[in-house]
């Protein structure tokens, strides 16, 4: 049994960690979902943080704790800075002005040649990361944001989310709730951005664009936003796909985008729906024969 399980961490090491890292992605979107702000940004948050530690780690031998707090705290600056003209949008203007900013991240990616590797992006990072590294940042944020859902800021995200307008009148600091949502899930997104990059020796431009953000959105809309398991499941399915799907890896683009659409026509909610699935639940034992 132990030579079996030294065997499969061996070879699937890093799909499990990548399990983690995802679930981040997937809980820093879930933030800005909660408050009903559609943003894109958060391939490029993980860009941000990814980069900023590699570079800590590999040019200045910062200690991984170090480089973790920095790989934090560049995407939630940067987030601040953005925050103020980009959350006045709304709807799909929102999620096109903070794609676009995705887009900007790349290109300066691209442009800083001598620091960041342009095309062919950040070689030989030490692999820092390890199993416990992943499982405290997830079960960390997740309490973190349990105890948020359940607190007056919690509240107040589900207000705006509802009516915004309504919750101004009420005496809700929309904007800054609103900054907050964004901030921390930029936060979070760098975070996992740190543990990825320490996990996989290289870092790359392309990683952290487009498709990346759709995944990232897809894993969310997939799994729910209704609980905080939602996003974890849609994590975990979207995750291992490629793995079950190996023949067709290079429609995964196709796969994501077929995927979003098919949950928001025919489960709006989510696949982690209390409501839904205490429906079904209660079908089955009404099918069930009686004894």
């Amino acid at each position: 049994m132990i030579d079996f399980l030294d065997n499969f961490w061996s070879v699937y090491s890093n799909l499990v960690l990548s399990l983690g890292t995802n679930a981040l992605l997937a809980l820093s979107i879930y933030l800005t979902l909660s408050c009903g702000m559609l943003a894109m940004a958060n391939a490029a948050f993980m860009g941000i943080g990814a980069y900023t530690s590699s570079i800590l780690t590999m040019n200045y031998g910062w200690p991984f704790p170090l480089a973790i707090a920095a790989g934090m705290a560049a995407p939630t600056l940067v987030a601040f800075v953005i925050g103020r003209p980009t959350l006045r949008l709304s709807g799909v203007y929102l999620a096109m002005a903070t794609l676009a900013f995705g887009e900007v991240v790349r290109l300066c990616i691209l442009r800083a040649e001598n620091l960041t590797g342009g095309a062919l992006g950040l070689n030989g990072i030490p692999q820092l990361t390890t199993w416990w590294h992943v499982l405290l940042a997830v079960v960390a944020v997740l309490f973190l944001l349990a105890r948020l859902r359940r607190s007056k800021i919690g509240r107040a995200f589900e207000a705006i989310k509802e009516d915004e307008t309504a919750a101004g009148l009420m005496g809700i600091d929309v904007n800054g709730h609103k900054m907050l949502a964004f901030a921390l899930g930029a936060a979070i997104a760098g975070l996992a951005g740190v543990l990825d990059a320490h996990l996989t020796f290289f870092i790359g431009p392309q990683e952290f664009g487009f498709d990346r953000g759709v995944e990232i959105l897809t894993m969310t809309i997939l799994g729910g936003i209704n609980s905080l398991f939602g996003p974890v499941i849609g994590a975990l399915i979207i995750t291992l796909l490629p793995e079950l799907l190996r023949s067709f890896k290079d429609y995964r683009a196709v796969a994501n985008g077929l995927i979003l659409v098919l949950i928001v026509l025919f489960l709006p909610k989510g696949l982690w729906n209390p409501a839904w699935m205490r429906k079904v639940t209660g079908l089955a034992k009404r099918a069930a024969p009686s004894a």
